[in-house]
């Protein structure tokens, strides 16, 4: 990025070495390594602003259109990178637009500094202009959060959330500092220690549970590994893949596993759940033992919980100690770091096969692969939705260094389905809080801190019309390498799909117009493609990944395909829907 040149003497201190709160503050900043952040100024922020001038050459700020975009984009920052995103925002409605991308970066476990301005100290309590208590607001969605008062707090604790958001479990910190809290001198302590004797980010490791683990895992005719989201965000992929290879154990993933393992591997099975694969749903009702290493069992991959696995043994990794146990029984939990414990397996797992096991899972999926309508093409003309994402298949095996993240809805699902994921931080997606309007603002983010790769945005039309706005950050930040691919069927289809196979297809507030969304994409200076035809597809992802600049492709599917399997809510995974009148 093109920085300006650094004005060494307006950040000198004053003649006594203090510094204004917003000082420490943006100084705090650089001591952690922040080099993007990503916000909106109003009022009770403005003294952070106006310190934020003198830190231009260290900081980039990125200026969002909405304070939910901003949340979105410092998300996607910290889900590609591993690093902690920050996002920035004022008092009132400032604060309280970050709340929904706090829930949906602590449903997905994604380190995120949030801060925002207060109303001044003397104010506090009295309805004053923009006053919102946003700590309290977020206590049930952020790992924990601050209201400063006191500017010679400011130092120890953005040192302290810092450490929050990025240890253990990584999750959102809230940081909300009143203006004159942001006014005040001091000077700053940068050398104090973090005092959190409660907050150990991880314990010793139960060498003896993993042992016994590995013994139980590897002992068993019909086991199964399941990959969560934990994989990821430990960097076990090698691991994890090293595990498998040894022992020969197939390889299921959760939707935050994409990626964890490569889908070409002759031991993935692919994706469980309630949208997952006949023969993965199949191979979990009957595995004798199921791994899951840093996945939480959500309600979304184990259905009916009473009837999940019930011929299984459960072997539980999670770094997150009140996940174990919480949703299904677990034979041996282990608190750990997926790395650390799958580092611990490699040691004494020995090698084996598990080839009849195997032949027996893939015997199960050429049964059901011809039965489930979403692999075949329909006889029509219509653009249907799996040839986009075949399109876009291809299209991901010729290139490299491209990522990708997904919306919310049918399309998600289907991206999960049909795409064959390989590499870990490639598969961004809004999973536990389900939040349409999360991907294109999550993109920017992901661009930003991947200038050099393709961000592909996989999106609704619903979703599209939530964010598109942050399409005008884009071009003001001169972002290039994004490129858009908007599933458009005129409908919110995930919930006209649940009208149409479970209440009698009332389609009650689901049918959706909009914008000719390619002519919206030139308004917004980035050029704009239609495609209404299945053999215009692949013309027009190629011309998009060549053109300099970002592209939104407006693909106008089937109205109303849908995503199959489907496991209806409540039942069990073993009852999947592969058509709408058919059961596996």
């Amino acid at each position: 990025m093109t920085l300006t040149p650094r004005t060494a003497a307006a950040k000198d201190p004053g003649a006594d070495g203090s510094r204004t709160g917003a000082q420490i503050i943006c100084e705090a900043l650089v001591r952690e390594g922040v080099e993007i952040m990503f916000g909106i100024p109003g009022g009770a922020i403005m003294p952070f602003y106006h310190a934020m001038w003198e830190y231009r050459d260290q900081i980039r700020h990125v200026l969002c259109r909405h304070e939910q975009g901003a949340g979105h984009a410092a998300e996607g920052y910290a889900r590609t990178t591993g690093r902690v995103g920050v996002c920035i925002a004022t008092s009132g409605p400032g604060a309280t637009n970050l709340v929904t991308p706090i829930a949906d970066a602590w449903m997905d476990s994604t380190p995120m500094i949030a801060i925002t301005g207060q109303v001044s100290s003397a104010a506090l309590g009295t309805d004053a202009f923009q006053e919102t208590d946003i700590t309290g607001i977020t206590v049930p969605i952020t790992k924990h959060n601050y209201l400063v008062q006191n500017v010679e707090d400011i130092a120890y604790v953005v040192k302290e959330a810092f450490y929050l958001a990025r240890s253990g479990r990584p999750g959102p910190v809230l940081i909300d500092v009143t203006k004159d809290a942001q006014q005040a001198r001091t000077i700053p302590r940068w050398d104090r220690p973090l005092r959190l004797p409660r907050h150990k980010s991880v314990c010793e490791l139960d060498r003896g549970a993993v042992e016994r683990a590995t013994a139980l895992l590897c002992g068993a005719q019909r086991p199964l590994i399941m990959a969560g989201n934990g994989v990821v965000q430990s960097g076990a992929s090698a691991e994890l893949r090293a595990l498998a290879e040894r022992t020969g154990i197939p390889v299921i993933t959760t939707l935050h596993g994409k990626g964890a393992f490569p889908e070409s591997h002759e031991l993935s099975l692919g994706m469980s759940g309630m949208h997952g694969w006949v023969h993965v749903n199949k191979a979990i009702q009957e595995c004798d033992v199921l791994f899951n290493v840093g996945g939480r069992f959500d309600d979304r991959v184990t259905g009916k919980v009473s009837t999940f696995a019930p011929r299984a043994q459960i072997i539980h990794v999670d770094i997150d100690p009140s996940e174990i146990g919480k949703v299904v029984p677990t034979s041996i939990g282990i608190r750990a770091d997926a790395r650390a414990a799958l580092t611990c397996m490699l040691e004494t797992a020995p090698a084996g096969n598990k080839l009849e096991w195997l032949d027996r899972i893939r015997a199960n999926q050429k049964q059901h692969e011809p039965h489930q309508a979403y692999r075949r093409r329909p006889e029509t003309p219509t653009l249907m939705p799996h040839d986009v994402f075949a399109s876009l298949d291809r299209a991901f095996h010729r290139h490299t260094g491209y990522r990708v993240v997904t919306d919310v809805g049918q399309h998600q699902m289907w991206a999960a389905q049909l795409i064959e994921w390989g590499r870990p931080r490639t598969h961004i997606t809004s999973g536990g809080a389900g939040t349409m309007g999360f991907s294109i603002p999550a993109a920017l983010g992901a661009a930003l801190a991947f200038p050099n790769e393709t961000i592909w945005v996989i999106v609704g039309d619903g979703g599209f019309q939530m964010t598109n706005q942050e399409i005008a950050t884009m071009v003001q930040e001169d972002v290039r390498n994004v490129k858009i691919a908007v599933i458009n069927n005129g409908y919110l289809g995930m919930v006209r799909q649940w009208q149409e196979l479970f209440e009698g297809a009332r389609y009650s507030g689901t049918k959706l117009s909009g914008p000719d969304i390619s002519l919206l994409a030139e308004a917004y200076g980035v050029r704009g493609i239609k495609v209404e035809r299945p053999e215009d597809a692949d013309e027009a992802i190629e011309s998009a990944w060549a053109h300099h600049g970002p592209v939104v492709i407006d693909f106008r599917v089937e109205r109303e395909a849908n995503v199959f399997p489907i496991v209806p809510a409540g039942q069990s995974i073993s009852n999947m829907m592969v058509t709408a009148t058919a059961n596996a």
